[in-house]
C-alpha cells in the first residue's frame, strides 16, 4: 500500500530560462497540431473509405491512434506548464499520464514489429499473403499488441504506485516519466529498475532485432527485383521505414536500459522529446502520405468535407 505525503508533483518543463518558453511554446505546439491533425487524418481517411479496410491499413490505423493517445497524454499538459504560473499536476493526474505514456511506448513498439511482419509477408510471400495475413489474423495481433501494452503499462504503473514519495516533489521533467519518478522516490526503487531492465530487453531490444530482421528480408527481396526504378523506390521505402523506426527505439533503450541513480536530466529531456514528440509527427509522413492508397483516400475525405 502507498503512504505518500506527496499530493501533487512540479513539473519544472523543457527548460527554465523564461527566454526560451515562448519560443519552446511555439514550436511544441506546431509540432502537436502537426502530430495529431496528421494521426487524426489518417485514422478518418481509414476509416471513412472501405477499400482501405485491409490489414496493412489497420495496422497503421491502430499506430495512428496511439500516436495520439501519446502525444495528447503529455503535450497539452506541457503547454499548460509553460504559459502559466502554476506547474503543478496532481498525484492522480501524474499516475495516470504514466499509465497513458507506459501503454503507448509498449504499444508502438509492438506495432513496429507486426508492421515489419506484415511487409515481410506482402514482400517474400506476394502469393500467399492475402491467405496468411487475413482479417483474423490481423485481429489476433492486434490483441497480442493490445494485451503486451497493457501488461506492460499495468506492471510499471502498479510498482511506482507501491513507492513513497515523502519529498522533494519536483519532477525535473516534461512529464511523469519512470526515470524522474524514481529519482524521487523515498523508498528502495529496486524492483522498479529491474523490472525496467527487463521491459527494455524485451519490448525494445526484442523488438527492434525482429524488425531489422524483418527489414533484412525485406531488402533481400528487393534486391532479387529487375527493375531499377523498382529497386530505388522500394529501398527509398525500407530506408525511411528504418530510419523512423531506429529513431524511436534507440532514445528508449538508451533512457531505460540504466539505473536511476546515472540520469541526467538536462540531456535526457532531449533524449524523450524524440519518441514523445519527433517520432508521432513523423509517422504520418513516412508511412502514410507517401502511400498512394492513402493519397487517395485522404484526397476522399476533402472531397466529401468541401461538399
Amino acid at each position: 500500500m502507498n503512504y505518500s505525503i506527496v499530493t501533487e508533483f512540479m513539473i519544472l518543463g523543457f527548460t527554465r530560462k523564461p527566454g526560451l518558453q515562448g519560443i519552446l511554446f511555439i514550436v511544441f505546439l506546431f509540432i502537436y497540431l502537426m502530430a495529431f491533425l496528421g494521426n487524426m487524418l489518417i485514422v478518418i481517411a481509414i476509416i471513412y473509405n472501405t477499400t482501405l479496410h485491409t490489414p496493412m491499413y489497420l495496422l497503421l490505423l491502430a499506430l495512428a491512434i496511439v500516436d495520439i493517445i501519446c502525444t495528447t497524454s503529455i503535450i497539452p499538459k506541457m503547454l499548460g506548464t509553460m504559459v502559466m504560473s502554476d506547474k503543478t499536476i496532481s498525484y492522480g493526474g501524474c499516475m495516470s499520464q504514466l499509465f497513458f505514456f507506459t501503454w503507448s511506448l509498449g504499444a508502438e513498439m509492438v506495432l513496429f514489429t507486426t508492421m515489419a511482419y506484415d511487409r515481410y509477408l506482402a514482400i517474400c510471400f506476394p502469393l500467399r499473403y492475402s491467405t496468411i495475413m487475413n482479417y483474423h489474423m490481423c485481429v489476433a495481433l492486434l490483441s497480442i499488441v493490445m494485451a503486451i501494452a497493457v501488461t506492460n503499462s499495468w506492471v510499471h504503473t502498479g510498482l511506482i504506485l507501491r513507492l513513497t514519495f515523502c519529498g522533494p516533489n519536483t519532477i525535473d521533467h516534461f512529464f511523469c516519466e519512470i526515470p524522474p519518478l524514481l529519482a524521487l522516490s523515498c523508498s528502495p526503487v529496486r524492483i522498479n529498475e529491474v523490472m525496467v531492465y527487463v521491459a527494455d530487453i524485451t519490448l525494445a531490444v526484442g523488438d527492434f532485432t525482429l524488425t531489422c530482421i524483418s527489414y533484412g528480408f525485406i531488402i533481400a527481396a528487393i534486391l532479387r527485383i529487375r527493375s531499377a526504378e523498382g529497386k530505388k523506390k522500394a529501398f527509398s521505402t525500407c530506408s525511411s521505414h528504418l530510419i523512423v523506426v531506429s529513431l524511436y527505439y534507440s532514445p528508449v533503450i538508451y533512457t531505460y536500459i540504466r539505473p536511476a541513480s546515472s540520469y541526467t536530466f538536462e540531456r535526457d529531456k532531449v533524449v524523450a522529446a524524440l519518441y514523445t514528440l519527433v517520432t508521432p509527427t513523423l509517422n504520418p509522413i513516412v508511412y502514410s502520405f507517401r502511400n498512394k492508397d492513402m493519397q487517395t483516400g485522404i484526397r476522399k475525405v476533402f472531397t466529401f468535407l468541401k461538399h
